[in-house]
Parts: C-alpha cells; sequence; structure tokens
C-alpha cells in the first residue's frame, strides 16, 4: 500500500507571471517587482526598499502588458529617484547576526575565512578582501548561514509534525519572509539570518505547518503555536523590525 501525499505530487505545468520584469531607466537596466493588489484602483509605481530597483502594483483587472508600459512610461521618475538616493557606502559599518550587531572589519587580505570575533569594543565581523568586495562576500556568507539555520530548523519542525518539504530555496523578496508551495517546496529570505533566532525559528515553523494545512485557517495556527510557542511575539518583532534586514548589508 502506497501513500500519496499531495504536495509531493507533481502539478499539471502552467506558465505563471514572472515575479519581476527589467527596464531601461536612464543609462541603467532596473529590476522592476510586481504584485498584483485585488483592491488597489489603479497602477501604482514605487521604488524597492533597499532603493536599487522598483515595484509595480497591478490593480485586480489589471495586466502584466499594461502594467509593463506604465512603467516604461515613468521610467525616467524611477532613474530620478534612483540617482537621488543617497549613496551607499561601500563598506557596511555593522550588520545584525542572529540578533546582535556585529562591526565589520575589512582585513584587506586575499586570503583568509570569514571569521567572528570578540573585542573591547563587541563582537564583530572580519571579512578578508578589498574594501569593494566586502559588501559581496558578507552577503555571501550571511546566506550560507542562513541555509544552515533554516535547514535545521525546517527539520526540527517537520519532524514533530510527521511531514516533508521537497525542498528548500533562499530568496531576497521584500514582500514575504517564507513561502510554501502545493508542491512542498519552502522559500525563506535568507535575510532572516540577521533576527533573533526565535524570529527565524517562527517562520520554519509557519512554511511548515503549511505543508499540513496550505491555508491560514485556526488549524493551521493552533499548529504554528503549537511548534513555535514565540509565534506571536516573532511576529510582533518582524512588524517592527523586519523592514530594517532589507537595507542590510
Amino acid at each position: 500500500m502506497s501513500i500519496r501525499l499531495p504536495f509531493l505530487q507533481t502539478p499539471e505545468k502552467k506558465r505563471s507571471a514572472p515575479a519581476s520584469f527589467p527596464i531601461l531607466a536612464g543609462d541603467s537596466m532596473v529590476e522592476v517587482a510586481v504584485r498584483r493588489n485585488a483592491r488597489a484602483r489603479r497602477y501604482t509605481l514605487r521604488l524597492d526598499r533597499r532603493g536599487d530597483g522598483a515595484v509595480v502594483t497591478i490593480p485586480r483587472r489589471g495586466t502584466l502588458a499594461e502594467a509593463k508600459a506604465f512603467v516604461a512610461r515613468h521610467a525616467q521618475w524611477i532613474a530620478e529617484r534612483l540617482a537621488a538616493r543617497p549613496d551607499t557606502p561601500e563598506l557596511p559599518v555593522a550588520v545584525p547576526i542572529r540578533g546582535v550587531v556585529h562591526r565589520v572589519i575589512s582585513t584587506g587580505l586575499s586570503r583568509g575565512r570569514i571569521r567572528l570575533v570578540a573585542s573591547d569594543e563587541g563582537p564583530a565581523i572580519e571579512v578578508p578582501g578589498d574594501t569593494p568586495h566586502v559588501r559581496r562576500r558578507l552577503a555571501d556568507h550571511l546566506k550560507k548561514e542562513a541555509r544552515a539555520d533554516l535547514a535545521a530548523a525546517v527539520a526540527h519542525h517537520a519532524a514533530a509534525l510527521g511531514v516533508r518539504p521537497s525542498a528548500i530555496r533562499l530568496k531576497d523578496t521584500t514582500s514575504r519572509w517564507g513561502s510554501a508551495s502545493a508542491r512542498g517546496v519552502l522559500a525563506f529570505s535568507w535575510r532572516l539570518v540577521m533576527a533573533p533566532p526565535f524570529v527565524l525559528d517562527y517562520v520554519a515553523a509557519h512554511e511548515v505547518a503549511h505543508l499540513k494545512e496550505m491555508n491560514h485557517s485556526d488549524r493551521f495556527w493552533a499548529i504554528c503555536h503549537r511548534l513555535c510557542p514565540a509565534t506571536e511575539a516573532a511576529k510582533d518583532w518582524l512588524k517592527k523590525n523586519g523592514a530594517g534586514l532589507h537595507r542590510l548589508p
């Protein structure tokens, strides 16, 4: 006797709308994220939270083609807003890691590993490489740590619930911290590694709970609270502090 798990079955293939598209704004190609809002009455455009891209909102009866045309008409607006943004320093001054702020120290060495160190001035993270490459190396390190933390949290909650995801993926979305597909694929923002551990644990529990309940019913929230007693505290933390994580590193 075999048991077929709904979230592991292969669904019928269908074309899904793209999550973003590029647009030429001034002399630069800018990525424009697509958002649909059934309550919106018109197309709207704004810069994203990181300030290096844009977001177009499509109303209920809107189309992607109309959205692209709308953005194209406002390409100059995007270019002007991006040009007016404050310059981002090549070297971040500090970055939170698992909820603890660490000073960022560039060693200037071409070789070596990224290390967490303690000093009289508090926790710090040493990053090798020339200054222009520190930001990328730091982000790569945080993504690696995020994958390890999320894999462990998902495994813990999945075992407790008796389910198994088909895959775990990392993303850098600004609209949500995690998602679960009908095929059992769990996706998370790698920036969760910068939040306190109980916040990452909650998001992992939230998405694992969707493997049992693909909704936000009372039964779903009961599962979520059982897996993560700190659910409400974590939701409150993200509401107050989540936007700041998108500006780092």
